[in-house]
């Protein structure tokens, strides 16, 4: 996942339309595979663009399980992202051995870079990385080894199924790539979909905010800083102008305007090369989101503003002024998922079957659910037992992964 999510606990609505799942009849796991198998993903490298070694390995172990290889296939999403990868998605399309809806569990292979060299170590029902630099990368291997489990275990015990899409993503952390070029097609067009990242077993994902990135290029004019700073326009003067505009003003950080709510944040600043000389040109890397894509624009609006402004405002001895582009890149929309979906529903039912009490939650973070969503498939996210993402504190809770495969086994063939 790309950001921590915030819980938004919601009661239960329409869940007469979906018959409760029987666990009795779910076949047994083998939780010793389970978790062998996610142990031997959170093994291998593989941050964003480079997954193709952990998608190998994915696709191994289902054709030594008995999967057909042409079931299996990888698109062309690598070709279609700012960053060159390695490997598109890995989709894997079984046909059922029974009439229903088809299926879509997914989840994403790449990790963050704080996540190379993780050696992942289990003490007790825990699991940490044996390396103190690193995290340890269940986000979101957890999720591929939920998914992946799901499918060996339908394939060597031979379970009956309807038809069911098995999904691997890639390139989620630097933009939910994967899923943004991904359509329906490609993947059987589900009708049910479930996306394995993100925390708490009994947490039920179904919405999530949206964000806007923005590159800012500003080019001001250079001097000699100690013979005539004042012929000199500096962008990093410009820079510094636009961004307290925007923190007095209140559209940096948490932005709360009226009953509206959004975020802002100017992440990355990169300017100069000497004292000596007045900063010739900066380059800024910001980003707005929220839930309600009128007010997020509001937010765009107000960074394009600032900075335009600043750049009228500071001007050399002869009234010479620097000048400000912004490029900007919708990385995902919000979406809102109804309690009443199918997938919704068939979730909180599984998680109830198995003795959980699912809360719903609504994220302030990008998830390949959001671009799901956007591609027309409304799929319903749920955690696998991962903690303190992103650092070197991260840690796999095992009671909640291994209820995650059984959940996700009961949403697979039930």
């Amino acid at each position: 996942m790309t950001t921590q999510k915030s819980a938004s606990r919601t009661k239960t609505k329409g869940l007469d339309k979906c018959r409760t799942p029987d666990p009795s009849k779910i076949p047994a796991i083998d939780f010793t595979k389970a978790q062998k198998t996610v142990l031997d993903l959170l093994k291998i490298p593989g941050i964003s663009g480079q997954e193709k070694q952990v998608a190998e390995v994915i696709r191994k172990k289902l054709i030594d399980a008995g999967c057909p290889k042409n079931l299996i296939s990888f698109d062309q999403a690598h070709k279609k992202t700012p960053l060159q990868g390695n490997c598109g998605n890995l989709i894997v399309k079984l046909p059922g051995t029974r009439r229903g809806p088809r299926r879509l569990l997914m989840a994403h292979m790449d990790t963050v870079p704080v996540c190379e060299g993780t050696r992942p170590v289990v003490k007790g029902n825990i699991v940490k990385s044996g390396n103190r630099m690193t995290g340890l990368g269940a986000d979101d291997r957890s999720g591929c080894g939920v998914v992946l489990t799901t499918a060996l275990e339908i394939l060597r015990q031979k379970i009956d199924y309807p038809p069911i899409t098995f999904f691997f993503a890639i390139q989620e952390e630097v933009g939910l790539w994967g899923a943004r070029t991904v359509k329906a097609a490609d993947l059987g067009k589900p009708k049910l979909a479930f996306n394995f990242d993100g925390g708490d077993v009994d947490k039920l994902t179904i919405g999530a905010t949206g964000g806007e990135r923005l590159d800012i290029k500003i080019d001001g004019i250079p001097s000699h800083a100690g013979v005539a700073p004042e012929q000199g326009v500096s962008a990093i003067a410009i820079a510094s102008l636009a961004i307290a505009s925007l923190h007095d003003e209140g559209w940096h950080g948490l932005v709360k305007k009226g009953s509206k709510r959004g975020t802002s944040n100017i992440g990355v600043i990169n300017s100069g090369a000497a004292t000596n000389v007045v900063a010739e040109r900066a380059t800024i890397r910001a980003e707005a989101r929220g839930h309600d894509p009128g007010f997020r624009n509001k937010i765009v609006r107000a960074i394009e503003k600032a900075f335009d402004k600043a750049a009228q405002n500071v001007r050399s001895a002869s009234g010479h002024r620097g000048t400000v582009s912004i490029t900007k890149r919708l990385d995902y929309e919000a979406f809102r998922i109804p309690q009443t979906d199918l997938s919704v529903v068939t979730a909180h039912k599984a998680l109830e079957s198995i003795g959980y009490k699912p809360y719903y939650d609504v994220s302030n973070g990008g998830l390949d659910a959001n671009w799901m969503a956007a591609n027309g498939i409304p799929t319903v996210t749920l955690g696998c037992g991962q903690h303190d993402i992103h650092t070197t504190n991260e840690w796999l809770d095992l009671t909640a992964y291994k209820a995650a495969c059984r959940a996700a086994l009961m949403l697979a063939t039930s």
